[in-house]
């Protein structure tokens, strides 16, 4: 992979089907709203903090992401993956400012395809995003001694956002029920306030 921050990997908005798809317009129209840079997420902090192994970070449906440029800045290498370029430039302009870009490599491109290597990463962290089947094969590329750090809204969330499709949801005891094995449950807790359940395992 190229591991200049200012060139997307695998797809970009324009090849690979990805100009037209209805995410990828609206999480632009989102990020062309919202502030520059998200700031890092608790579970990345905390995460962070674990006698993880050697290797990279991988950022699911990263955004504009604090969490990746919080990770370079402690000497991690950290691949961003997400369907907005917006999200992904910000991110990139972001590390080159703080002189972090030779760490971070964004890709650009639709979850639902995109796999990540397994077994792979020393953290796989995802916050505000769920999707089954992407968190299967996020489970997979967390290595031996590695860690998964997950939140996602619950259905109880949907009592005060009826918009969201249930299938963006974890259902009760997700996603610690959806764990391989391998994995044990370090921390886990939801957040009546923002219908938010967050996860952080470790696996063995």
């Amino acid at each position: 992979m190229d591991d200049r921050s200012d060139d997307f990997s695998e797809s970009d908005g324009s090849s690979g089907g990805l100009s037209e798809h209805p995410d990828r317009l609206r999480w632009n129209a989102k990020y062309g709203e919202a502030p520059a840079m998200s700031p890092p997420h608790p579970l990345a902090e905390r995460a962070l903090t674990l006698a993880l192994p050697d290797g990279e970070v991988l950022d699911i449906a990263s955004g504009p992401s604090g969490s990746a440029v919080y990770a370079a800045a402690r000497g991690r290498r950290v691949t961003a993956v997400d369907i907005s370029e917006v999200a992904l430039e910000r991110l990139g302009a972001e590390a080159r400012q703080r002189g972090l870009d030779s760490l971070i490599t964004l890709v650009q491109d639709d979850l639902s395809r995109w796999r990540p290597r397994p077994e792979s990463y020393a953290l796989v962290l995802c916050t505000g995003f769920w999707d089954r089947t992407v968190f299967f094969h996020a489970a997979r590329a967390v290595a031996d001694g590695g860690a998964l750090a997950w939140e996602a809204f619950t259905q109880a969330a949907r009592r005060n956002r009826p918009h969201l499709p249930p299938e963006w949801c974890l259902a009760p005891a997700e996603p610690a029920s959806l764990l391989p094995d391998a994995f044990t449950v370090l921390h886990e807790s939801d957040d009546d306030t923002t219908g938010k359940r967050r996860l952080l395992a470790h696996r063995t």
